[in-house]
């Protein structure tokens, strides 16, 4: 299994447009449903910055989020619409709680933001 989180800020002009390709991503994920993955992104306070969490458990060992027309359109000329470009760390889970495999969470990317605060909110 692997687990990535990429940042990146966008220029302020872009921040719309890289919006609508992501949720182009969520789109093509809720129809295609592929197997071993499992996503999220979020925009930050500032209205330009991004994070996104992917967790990858395909049985060949492929990236599907990489298979997605969609995410290929997105990420294409991401640079061109970055100021500060994309960061990429792997991530070492010491412990989470409901936080991947939940089958109460929300399955489609609009809601997993608003879901993740919610539940933030209720401790």
């Amino acid at each position: 299994m692997k687990r990535v989180m990429v940042r990146y800020k966008v220029k302020a002009d872009r921040a719309a447009e890289n919006e609508n390709y992501i949720s182009k991503v969520f789109e093509q994920l809720k129809n295609d449903k592929p197997s071993g993955l499992r996503y999220a992104s979020f925009k930050l306070n500032d209205g330009v910055s991004f994070v996104h969490i992917v967790s990858i458990d395909a049985p060949d060992g492929s990236n599907p989020l990489g298979e997605l027309s969609t995410f290929k359109a997105f990420t294409a000329q991401i640079g061109d619409r970055c100021e500060e470009p994309p960061v990429t760390v792997d991530l070492k889970e010491v412990g989470s709680y409901r936080f991947f495999g939940d089958r109460s969470a929300p399955k489609t990317g609009a809601m997993v933001g608003d879901w993740l605060w919610a539940r933030v909110c209720e401790e």
